[in-house]
């Protein structure tokens, strides 16, 4: 079967298990897979590419460091877009890749439960106190985890010990081939929590905010600025890729994305 692909986030053959990339076209339906945690915000584009174009795309979303490994093994790509910088240069280190530019920003936050401090200020004594659960995704798998672990470090500069206390306490809960498989409906942060796993979830502030929404009693906190570390969020276009692909991978970037970007609770590039 011919697929022919343009795509405005990462476009790979193989999720969908359609056949090789071919010559673009708008009569076909562009097959497109995300980090998770770009969901929203890649889904709202999407929409905004296909009305403004008249191109469908069809989306799937998969942790970002599965993706990089499913494009090195051969999965045809021509836009690769990321919840972690690391992933699209290593991409472009290995040859075959443009330049990356980073089009959104995330932050940490930490969705609690309603059974421990919600102040700022307090988290991190909660993430310190041996017997509260605190979760983060699994290393090397969602990029919000290299944030988490960022985190672990910059409390172990502040208090001795810290970093390898919370990194030998952290459940990793989700992004890992052997992770338990979110029922459909539910996301993963909300699922995690209503069901008691974890007392703290550190991720990306957008995960934090729509899993509130699903679960109103989870609280949302803000990771103090002494702890903050931001996640960078970027696409790479392989290299020889034609206009049309070009200019849709420029889309993520244009003034209207930008709008949904900041409407989803994401912060600019810059």
């Amino acid at each position: 079967m011919a697929l022919t692909v343009v795509a405005s986030v990462v476009v790979l053959a193989g999720c969908a298990g359609l056949g090789p990339v071919m010559t673009e076209s708008l009569a076909a339906p562009v097959a497109v897979c995300a980090a998770g945690s770009l969901r929203q915000v890649l889904t709202e584009i999407a929409l905004f590419h296909e009305t403004r174009t008249g191109q469908r795309v069809v989306l799937t979303y998969v942790a970002s460091g599965f993706l990089r490994e499913r494009i090195e093994k051969g999965e045809a790509a021509v836009v690769f877009a990321s919840a972690s910088t690391e992933r699209s240069q290593r991409l472009a280190a290995s040859g075959g890749w443009g330049p990356h530019q980073v089009f959104v920003r995330n932050s940490l936050c930490a969705l609690t439960s309603d059974r421990v401090s919600n102040r700022p200020p307090t988290l991190p004594d909660t993430l310190l106190d041996p017997t509260i659960r605190v979760a983060t995704p699994t290393p090397k798998a969602d990029p919000s985890v290299d944030g988490a672990w960022a985190l672990f470090r910059q409390a172990g500069a502040l208090v001795p010990g810290a970093y390898a206390q919370l990194g030998a306490q952290a459940l990793k809960l989700n992004g890992g081939a052997d992770s338990p498989k979110t029922p459909v409906g539910w996301g993963t942060y909300a699922w995690a929590m209503d069901l008691g796993q974890a007392k703290v979830f550190l991720g990306c502030c957008t995960n934090a905010v729509a899993a509130h929404q699903e679960v109103p009693r989870l609280w949302v906190v803000s990771v103090p600025p002494a702890l903050q570390v931001g996640v960078a969020c970027d696409a790479t276009v392989r290299q020889g890729a034609s206009a049309p692909v070009q200019a849709t991978g420029q889309a993520l970037l244009a003034l209207q994305a930008q709008a949904i970007v900041a409407r989803c609770g994401f912060e600019p590039p810059v």
